[in-house]
């Protein structure tokens, strides 16, 4: 799922999309997405590589997720394959599935997580391709407890801080706490909401579950690190392997008319996969809308693409079934997903060859 979302959403209702600084309806977006191409926010700029069958493909906006998305646009690829791609941002995956499911948009680009308890509670969708392997998410210490926890075991009877009960970052360190052989009953965890930073920096917790820049920042502080699932060396040896992540949906009652147009889509995307691996690190984030980094700090953004970008994406766009395992025993080792589920009917492993 996203990072800081819960991973059990309603899919009634109308989801809400971001339009500079409004929120719209189902109504509304159906009525006015195609014209609103210009807002960055709401979604990406125009394709500037000439015009085609127009596609409306919504996600977070957590920039580690939408990074390969923005490369493959700017470089041309959803137009050599005859895609007007718009890539329209919400408030987090949860949202994105909705307007998918809702019909507000034609795919939704979500974690793992998120496509599979939309699944497990009716949605009717199938996912076809990945661009993500790796949660986005580390465990650290605080600076005052850095020289005390340094493992999983080491975080019985301590605080550990997550967005919420039932989100990703909470669900990670109940699996990983069972696959270490620690307890996670003796855990007290703190629901902080997506901004763990100052809570940690602080010592308001023992420990927590952060992303990307706060890492940097609170190892840069004087906290250490007890886990970094963006690394692929340590989700091997704390996952077992990769976990898939971002991926793309489509409803499952279009997947035939849509067949051809998801096998154009996966291809570029797989294009630009491997450009986000291997292309200059400031030609990477110079791709993104510059109204989506306003404010930040685009060289510590560079160093930390160049760090994980070879861990955190794959080489291709297809489904690794080891991944998802591991993402299904995760929701049922902490209580969110029944062991009868049988989620591979959500995987379409025909777009892309698996």
């Amino acid at each position: 799922m996203d990072c800081c979302e819960k991973l059990t959403p309603e899919f009634t209702g109308e989801p809400e999309i971001i339009s500079g600084n409004k929120v719209i309806g189902r109504r509304t977006a159906l009525k006015g997405l195609a014209g609103l191409a210009s807002g960055i926010i709401f979604v990406s700029k125009k394709n500037a590589y000439g015009q085609g069958r127009q596609v409306l493909l919504a996600f977070c906006g957590q920039l580690l997720c939408v990074i390969p998305y923005e490369v493959t646009r700017a470089r041309g690829h959803f137009a050599d394959e005859g895609l007007d791609v718009r890539l329209v941002y919400t408030r987090g995956g949860s949202v994105a599935m909705q307007a998918l499911v809702g019909g507000s948009v034609d795919y939704a680009g979500t974690s793992f997580d998120v496509a599979l308890q939309a699944y497990s509670r009716g949605a009717k969708i199938v996912r076809f391709a990945s661009t993500g392997r790796l949660p986005l998410f580390a465990l650290a210490s605080a600076p005052k407890t850095a020289k005390e926890i340094r493992s999983l075991k080491d975080l019985e009877n301590r605080s550990v801080g997550v967005s919420g009960l039932g989100n990703a970052d909470h669900t990670l360190v109940l699996y990983l706490m069972r696959r270490a052989g620690a307890d996670p009953n003796r855990v007290r965890f703190a629901t902080i909401g997506a901004n763990l930073l100052d809570a940690l920096r602080l010592g308001q917790v023992d420990a927590g579950m952060v992303q990307e820049p706060a890492l940097t920042l609170i190892t840069g502080a004087g906290g250490g690190v007890i886990a970094n699932f963006m690394d692929i060396d340590e989700a091997n040896r704390h996952l077992g392997g990769a976990y898939e992540f971002m991926g793309v949906a489509v409803r499952a009652e279009e997947r035939e008319r849509r067949k051809d147009e998801m096998t154009g889509l996966a291809r570029a995307l797989a294009r630009g996969l491997r450009d986000t691996r291997t292309i200059a690190v400031k030609e990477a984030v110079a791709a993104l809308p510059k109204e989506l980094i306003t404010g930040g700090n685009r060289d510590r953004l560079a160093t930390i693409l160049e760090r994980y970008r070879r861990s955190l994406y794959p080489d291709n766009v297809k489904i690794d079934l080891a991944a998802t395992n591991r993402v299904a025993d995760a929701h049922k080792a902490a209580g969110l997903l029944a062991p009868s589920v049988d989620y591979k009917p959500l995987l379409d492993l025909s777009i892309v060859g698996n």
